[in-house]
């Protein structure tokens, strides 16, 4: 396949039962792969319903596996220092058997302060636990010896440790990644304090650079950007949509501190909250923009802050894959489904 692949993300946050947004993401990914796309990720959130609906990635990918044949699933991330690595690691060797290879692990040290508690960790502590963890999985998948008579990871799933991607928010995190090998998930959104009226895609850049910069010889780097991304049919649509994904994400930036301007334009403000919501057009006019879409191997979509009901997202898919994708220098690696 030449050009990036191109993948769907979702949180699970449609605003309906745990088990219709279950049903709901495996029915996104089984369209996502009728229509070409080549991944499919999920994230991992514990305790609080609307930042993130799923505490148990394998399980439901183990599902989405079991209903689909070509499309690579994903974590984006396995929040590791909640997790007991070598668990991590059974979960995902006995899924990437059953969905014959069909699986990439993304892990990350996690967001959510209030989540560590509960699970017997202070979030300080949150770095020391993640790099403890992640030495463990590693071990683990590589196939080393575990126990004291010899047993080691079973099933073995040593070409995991090939897949494995990282999530950062840093230049400095980018070049520890880079220097492991490992792919970089950028998030479709950075931490920012001021108000800029911009994006902050051109902050990734130096991530990025600090990536490719560590990365042993040889080895390609693999990006993973994540956007997000919901495209409508009308521009009166897509203008309802995206204010609502315009305040869901002015709550976010008041929780965090951030001020933001009350008489701010718009598209401009849509803009600096890093949100494509709109007609084909539209949403390609910012798109092509991005510095970093232009050489990242993996472009990967999300309906995230938006959420919009499953009908919504369905057909957000069918544009992407048929009108926006391919002006982004992608192309199926099969012929996709109508």
């Amino acid at each position: 396949m030449t050009g990036p692949r191109l993948g769907f993300f979702t949180r699970l946050l449609d605003d309906v039962s745990p088990v219709e947004r279950y049903r709901n993401a495996i029915a996104q990914f089984v369209r996502a792969e009728e229509l070409g796309f080549d991944t499919a990720w999920v994230a991992q959130h514990h305790f609080h319903r609307d930042e993130g609906g799923l505490p148990s990635p394998f399980v439901l990918l183990a599902q989405a596996a079991a209903k689909t044949s070509r499309i690579t699933l994903a974590t984006g991330i396995v929040t590791l220092p909640l997790e007991a690595p070598l668990r991590v690691a059974e979960d995902a060797a006995v899924l990437w058997l059953l969905s014959d290879g069909r699986l990439e692990v993304g892990i990350g040290s996690g967001g959510t302060s209030s989540s560590f508690p509960p699970f017997g960790h202070d979030p300080a502590d949150r770095p020391a636990i993640y790099a403890a963890h992640k030495k463990t999985l590693l071990s683990a998948l590589r196939g080393d010896v575990l126990t004291s008579d010899g047993g080691a990871l079973y099933p073995p799933a040593p070409a995991l440790v090939d897949t494995l991607w990282e999530a950062t928010f840093s230049a400095g995190g980018a070049a520890r990644i880079g220097a492991e090998g490992n792919g970089l998930m950028l998030s479709r959104t950075q931490p920012r304090k001021e108000y800029t009226g911009r994006g902050s895609a051109e902050d990734q850049v130096e991530i990025v650079d600090a990536h490719a910069a560590a990365l042993p010889h040889g080895v390609p780097q693999r990006v993973m950007a994540s956007r997000s991304v919901l495209v409508i049919d009308t521009e009166e649509e897509a203008a309802r949509w995206r204010a609502q994904g315009i305040a869901r994400s002015l709550r976010m930036l008041e929780a965090q501190g951030t001020v933001v301007p009350t008489d701010a334009p718009e598209l401009e403000l849509a803009a600096y909250l890093d949100l494509h919501v709109g007609t084909v057009d539209q949403v390609l006019g910012a798109l092509t923009a991005d510095p970093i879409l232009r050489s990242a191997s993996d472009l990967v979509f999300q309906p995230h802050p938006v959420d919009p009901p499953h009908e919504v997202v369905l057909r957000s898919l069918e544009l992407i894959a048929r009108e926006i994708a391919p002006a982004l220098g992608w192309s199926p690696s099969s012929a996709p489904g109508q």
